[in-house]
């Protein structure tokens, strides 16, 4: 398996000749690398409503021809732009063949701000997603806040590497994501959706020494950059 990490909170996980990207935010991310029109994949899946999360999903979908996987309300909304969709909810678990996803709580808000119309579209439930491929499993926290359940995740599964917000004012800022980590046990931490804006910079290196400091395992991955792991 491989992971390219976009910016942001966006994921591309890659599985033999097949993939799925979870959050494609490029165009509005000024430390992206990579351009939606680059983007070759399988599955679009979302986590939450915000414009950081689903602005370049359309464009990804109709250009590969896929569906986009969200919560019923996003999947709707989606709909309305001609993009094939697959909706589920919390709980649920789709296969997609090379991989499987569940759709795990988050704490959050979600909707769509249409700012010229003054109006803003409810955008369902806000989410992540636990990943199985390969005999691994990879987590994608979504934009949340810390909550107890994050225990019950980390007990439910053998997580591999978990991608945990640690940006502050919108999410969890480090010395929360530093509790999220300690309850999710995963293998490998690895922190997202930080510094693609001003009011959300951090020091990520930082954030991984203190994960050191507390006998657990973090990286810091730049935009673009790949990681490959496997179960062996």
């Amino acid at each position: 398996m491989e992971i390219i990490y976009h910016g942001h909170s966006c994921l591309q996980i890659i599985v033999g000749n097949k993939s799925l990207i979870i959050d494609p935010f490029l165009r509005g991310n000024q430390l992206a690398v990579t351009k939606p029109e680059d983007i070759k994949t399988d599955y679009v899946l979302l986590t939450h409503a915000h414009m950081d999360h689903i602005l370049d999903a359309e464009p990804i979908a109709k250009a590969n021809d896929i569906p986009v996987i969200a919560n019923p309300e996003l999947s709707a909304y989606v709909s309305w732009k001609g993009v094939k969709t697959l909706e589920m909810n919390i709980g649920g678990t789709v296969d997609l063949g090379f991989a499987k996803a569940k759709m795990v709580q988050a704490f959050h808000s979600s909707g769509i701000v249409i700012a010229e119309e003054q109006r803003i579209v409810y955008g369902g439930m806000p989410s992540g997603y636990v990943i199985q491929s390969e005999g691994l499993t990879i987590l994608h926290a979504g934009d949340t806040g810390l909550f107890g359940d994050m225990r019950l995740i980390g007990d439910r599964y053998k997580i591999d590497v978990a991608f945990i917000p640690i940006g502050d004012n919108y999410t969890m800022g480090p010395e929360d994501a530093l509790q999220a980590a300690e309850w999710y046990r995963a293998k490998l931490v690895v922190p997202v959706h930080y510094n693609s804006f001003p009011i959300i910079e951090q020091d990520a290196a930082a954030f991984v020494r203190e994960l050191e400091a507390r006998h657990m395992k973090g990286r810091v991955l730049a935009p673009g950059e790949k990681m490959a792991i496997s179960a062996n």
